[in-house]
């Protein structure tokens, strides 16, 4: 261990992952400063990867040039795409994982890339004059950085509650980080607690799966990332089970012997990821609710019950497994519980994930009120690669809405803030048509392969991709088949029609010979050749609107403009325009309570 680095990350999981390979994949020396070295990519949750909007974010970092779609095939055991009864714009892959098979693979990277590696507590940042110039740590360890990443997940001040017992911890069996959040408290910046919480795990070996639903993965599986990497083949079933009037009526008759009722807990958890207590005192009318029974794993017996997080006393969660259809006879591995833990308000961070207060300290992950393996890993790709851009005086790198989901999230994060902690859904990108799932690598392998994220190898086969794909939509414009009794028609024309999808278009032109050459890439590529030509009508449309909006993002406001000045602005405008110092005026147009009156009087103000 060297005495100086370029970066230190400070955090071993999947945020600090992604920040600690992009800024040493840009030539950087940096150091991951952990609590735990044998941790280090642990799943804490569920052992899944992807999901609706998660799914998407994945693709992105991969297509960026980031590691957790490929790690997330080595490491998967169950493929399903969903939402795939509603339109392509919402389809979202997920896969379950090997847990350990994931922090294996984890290491392997970071072995390889002999990366350094601190089993150590950062306990205070050597700050001067509001710059980071390093940090110390528990054992007495003073190491100088140029930039510092903070990825400390549920760590700092972090509590763990069962019932009505608490001890300090960041996740069960690990001490919490003391220390970080009293010194910057003193700078400025505003902190809050969050809560959220896990499940039981149920020995396999002791779970009567004929009572439950089997839940298989896809037939045909797709792998997250878009290098050479094992195609993803399904090795284990989940299952799908259900609470009922008797498990409900133990939650209800126990709920005073919960944490969240006793104030113990004290703040909000994952809205859309509840606690089975709330999900009872919220829903009073739901006679049921579903379960999940996902396997932590090829090569172990133990079982997560997704959907039944909670921190009642274990007594009690025994007794609302053994009500359970299948979880009769069930034994708890461990106990489900909840952890309270500090956040830091992003709407004080910069685009770039950098400190508006502090120079070169860059948040990312839950510390900044996220929730969520994905949402953490592209924040920390995002503050990997602005780091290394800011302490070589270049300028960040940022993903706009239109471009990627990993720009919806942080965007909303930087205006917005959050009071909860955010997750990631479809439904939150409003150019959902633009971000698909399918074409991640349009969107974003360009902005990688330009920032040296991206080998010339991997780009240069992105290139043909993109090649032979344009060529077959425009031959599919240009070129007529038989449809019926000999009435031709074009295929794009025809591919429009509700009733016909890619592969009715695929048998049609089995034997056209102007199609022999591109006919295995049009089986390899349909999803995407099919999304472009069926929906190139609404993605237009979203072009527009795009184009619209850029106008709006391309004004940018200048630096400590004093909205006070501005006479016509209301109270409300100028107070909110203050605190939050929008860079764009695009970004002042989504900050809560700022109208469009406000937004005119900006622009006329500016220009």
């Amino acid at each position: 261990m060297k005495k100086k680095y370029d970066i230190i990350v400070v955090g071993g999981g999947h945020s600090g992952i992604e920040a600690l390979l992009s800024s040493y994949k840009l030539g950087l020396k940096v150091l991951l400063i952990t609590i735990s070295i044998n941790n280090i990519g642990k799943m804490s949750c569920n052992p899944a990867i992807g999901g609706i909007g998660k799914g998407q974010i994945v693709r992105e970092i991969d297509a960026l040039g980031g590691y957790m779609g490929i790690l997330s095939d080595l490491s998967s055991i169950q493929f399903r795409m969903l939402n795939k009864s509603k339109g392509p714009a919402v389809w979202s892959p997920r896969a379950q994982i090997d847990r350990k098979l994931y922090i294996k693979n984890v290491k392997k990277i970071i072995q390889k890339k002999k990366i350094d590696i601190l089993q150590d507590i950062v306990i205070k940042l050597i700050i001067k004059n509001n710059k980071i110039y390093g940090v110390k740590t528990k054992k007495k360890k003073k190491i100088k950085c140029k930039a510092l990443i903070l990825t400390n997940g549920t760590f700092l001040n972090g509590k763990i509650c069962i019932g009505n017992k608490s001890y300090k911890g960041g996740r069960i069996k690990e001490k919490s980080s003391i220390g970080l959040t009293q010194q910057l408290k003193k700078y400025g910046l505003i902190i809050g607690r969050m809560k959220t919480g896990t499940s039981p795990r149920i020995d396999k070996r002791t779970i009567n799966f004929n009572k439950m639903k089997v839940q298989n993965g896809d037939k045909t599986t797709s792998n997250f990332s878009y290098k050479k990497t094992p195609k993803i083949v399904n090795k284990i079933k989940c299952y799908i089970t259900y609470t009922n009037k008797k498990t409900h009526k133990i939650i209800k008759n126990n709920l005073n012997k919960s944490p969240i009722f006793l104030g113990i807990i004290n703040n909000n958890g994952p809205r859309y990821c509840p606690s089975i207590e709330d999900k009872i005192y919220k829903f009073k009318n739901k006679d049921k609710h579903q379960i999940f029974v996902e396997p932590d794993g090829l090569n172990t017996n133990i079982m997560y019950l997704n959907g039944l997080s909670t921190s009642l006393p274990p007594k009690i969660q025994y007794k609302i497994i053994k009500t359970i259809k299948g979880l009769e006879n069930a034994k708890i591995i461990e106990y489900g519980y909840s952890v309270e833990y500090d956040y830091f308000n992003p709407i004080q961070l910069n685009l770039s994930l950098e400190s508006k207060i502090i120079k070169n300290l860059f948040f990312s992950g839950q510390i900044n009120g996220t929730t969520g393996y994905e949402e953490a890993a592209c924040q920390g790709i995002i503050a990997g690669i602005n780091a290394y851009l800011k302490i070589n005086n270049k300028k960040s790198f940022i993903i706009k809405r239109n471009e990627g989901y990993i720009g919806v999230l942080i965007d909303d994060l930087v205006t917005k803030g959050t009071l909860e902690p955010y997750r990631m859904f479809t439904s939150r990108a409003e150019y959902r048509m633009l971000l698909r799932q399918d074409n991640a690598d349009f969107r974003l392998t360009h902005k990688g392969y330009k920032l040296g994220l991206i080998k010339k190898k991997i780009y240069n086969n992105f290139l043909k991709k993109k090649k032979i794909i344009k060529n077959i939509i425009n031959n599919f414009k240009k070129k007529k088949i038989n449809i019926k009794n000999n009435k031709k028609e074009y295929i794009s024309k025809y591919l429009l029609k509700p009733e016909i999808s890619i592969d009715n278009i695929i048998k049609k032109i089995k034997n056209y010979n102007f199609f022999k050459k591109y006919f295995l890439n049009i089986k390899k590529y349909k999803n995407i050749i099919s999304n472009e030509i069926k929906y190139e009508y609404y993605i237009n449309k979203e072009k527009e609107n795009v184009i619209k909006m850029n106008k709006l993002e391309n004004l940018i406001i200048p630096k400590n403009l004093n909205y006070n000045k501005i006479k016509s602005l209301s109270i409300e405008a100028k107070e909110k325009l203050n605190f939050y110092h929008p860079f764009s005026i695009g970004q002042a147009s989504r900050i809560s309570g700022i109208t469009p009156s406000d937004i005119n009087i900006l622009i006329i103000y500016i220009k």
